[in-house]
């Protein structure tokens, strides 16, 4: 008879204690309420693990983009000359990584004209002064390997393009 009474008992303290989570907090063990909030903490960690692998992808895919044009510029036979190269050339008012030289002028009347007669076409115009007194005209300054290979092609069409074109890096 007191095996009764005693599962009896045991019925009536789960119930008036509500759960499992009564005995649990006795014991010392977590409570579905902590297991829910570990469960949480673990997803969101899981997320933002998969996010940084998502943005290490990108990384990797843009370089791999940008190797490619770059063997694609190489191949065409384009010429790239880094700003450091160029003695007495100076960056300031240069927004963008990469331009278009259209020329580069001892009589800065010259580089005057031509940078005018650009502009007249819409696109976008720098002069870049040296060292020496020579002025480099640029044009169409881009931030992306893809946008500069563009907008060459589309430069190299112009009757204002020499046919020794060569593209600035501003580094």
């Amino acid at each position: 008879m007191t095996r009764p009474l005693i599962i009896c008992a045991l019925t009536v303290s789960v119930l008036l204690l509500g759960s499992c989570d009564a005995f649990r907090r006795l014991a010392g063990r977590p409570t579905s309420k902590d297991i829910e909030a570990k469960r949480e903490v673990i997803r969101l960690e899981q997320e933002a693990y998969q996010a940084r692998l998502d943005s290490l992808k990108l990384v990797e895919k843009a370089l791999a983009d940008s190797l490619e044009m770059l063997d694609r510029i190489r191949q065409s036979g384009e010429m790239f000359l880094d700003l450091g190269s160029l003695r007495g050339a100076t960056a300031s008012g240069l927004k963008h990584r990469y331009y278009i030289m259209a020329g580069a002028f001892a009589n800065a009347d010259n580089a005057a004209w031509l940078a005018s007669r650009i502009a007249d076409k819409g696109y976008e115009v720098v002069r870049i002064p040296y060292g020496n007194g020579f002025t480099a005209v640029g044009v169409s300054g881009e931030d992306s390997l893809e946008k500069m290979w563009e907008a060459l092609q589309k430069v190299k069409a112009e009757a204002f393009c020499p046919k020794d074109v060569w593209i600035l890096v501003n580094e």
